[in-house]
């Protein structure tokens, strides 16, 4: 039969390991499921984790930015749920506040992570696109450089170093952040795809031009004219000249020629530039698009006015918009009034 005492002491250590039991109970729900995110943050946290972090590294930047409140018990549940240990995924994370350690690593040893987007328009040159596209992305600007400078690569889909740029279909998506540059570029051929479809395909077909060709033909007129409503007349002025044979003539074609961006001038010397992309040089269409051409700069080629103009000159108020013609008599009297302008503003070069 069991003593006083010896009931004493076995009712005295139930009662403690009762009370561990509990503590150790309370220590785990509080270690899975308390609050120990951004706790005295209304505000998500951006947590990026690049390819080949480690827990170690993953923790520390958790730490040193404050986003987990206590990282003990981080760690704890951490190792429980097995993310310390080969469970750590790359991505860009939005991290909510007030998640709890549970919530936090599941997110994590998921791979859940938020998309991110790429924007673009604007490029003239594929080492602006490369910087603009990979701006919010893992890779590095020469990772995707590479890529599309790769000739035999691109020649593949159908472009040449000439023409690859007009692949790229200035826009907003969506991709993830952790996105190769092998799997942008298809992400971007399939845009392109996307965008031509049977109905654009019959009326590139209908003027006797590629898609290449009408992006190129696109790029000039977008770079004439800043104005959507305008950019179909512009297109209409140079097909007309197309099937003429007429010169196009085009003064964008020759900065590209140049790489100088800044002339806010065309002089005769500049009509001199040994290349290509010089239209007053060469008939027809230059080699590729001169800046990436926007859906509705496409359109207005694939949808031009049907008109008799073969000039045209930015009109003297500067608005941007310009002056038709269908006549070099009457081009010239609308270009010296631009000239006059200019020399008005002191704008010589």
């Amino acid at each position: 039969m069991l003593t006083d005492k010896k009931r004493k002491y076995i009712l005295v250590g139930l009662v403690a390991f009762s009370v561990l039991l509990t503590s150790l109970s309370f220590y785990f729900y509080q270690a899975f499921f308390s609050p120990n995110v951004l706790i005295d943050s209304d505000e998500a946290a951006v947590l990026n984790i690049p390819k080949g972090s480690t827990f170690s590294q993953v923790r520390q930047e958790l730490l040193d930015r404050e986003i987990v409140n206590e990282v003990v018990t981080f760690s704890f549940v951490a190792k429980v749920m097995n993310y310390s240990e080969g469970g750590v995924k790359p991505g860009h994370y939005v991290i909510e506040p007030k998640l709890s350690n549970k919530e936090l690593i599941t997110i994590l040893r998921s791979g859940r992570q938020t998309p991110v987007n790429i924007t673009f328009n604007n490029i003239r040159l594929k080492e602006e696109l490369a910087d603009k596209i990979t701006s919010t992305l893992e890779m590095g600007k020469d990772d995707f450089l590479s890529v599309i400078q790769d000739e035999a690569f691109v020649e593949k889909y159908g472009f040449n170093s000439q023409t690859i740029m007009a692949m790229f279909i200035p826009n907003t998506y969506e991709v993830y952040w952790t996105i190769s540059p092998l799997e942008l570029f298809e992400r971007m051929y399939k845009e392109y795809e996307r965008y031509w479809t049977e109905e654009r395909l019959a009326k590139a077909e209908a003027i006797q031009m590629t898609p290449l060709e009408v992006a190129t033909l696109a790029s000039i007129v977008q770079s004439e004219t800043n104005k959507a409503d305008e950019r179909p007349i512009v297109a209409g002025v140079y097909i007309n000249r197309l099937e003429r044979g007429i010169p196009l003539q085009a003064d964008p074609t020759l900065l590209f020629a140049l790489k100088d961006f800044t002339i806010k001038r065309v002089l005769n010397v500049h009509k001199e530039v040994e290349s290509p992309y010089n239209t007053y040089k060469y008939a027809g269409l230059p080699p590729g698009p001169i800046v990436l051409p926007e859906i509705s700069s496409l359109n207005a080629v694939l949808n031009f006015q049907t008109h008799n103009y073969l000039y045209f000159c930015a009109k003297e108020d500067f608005s941007g918009y310009h002056s038709f013609a269908t006549n070099l008599r009457d081009h010239m009297i609308n270009a010296r009034r631009y000239q006059n302008a200019l020399n008005a503003a002191k704008i010589f070069k």
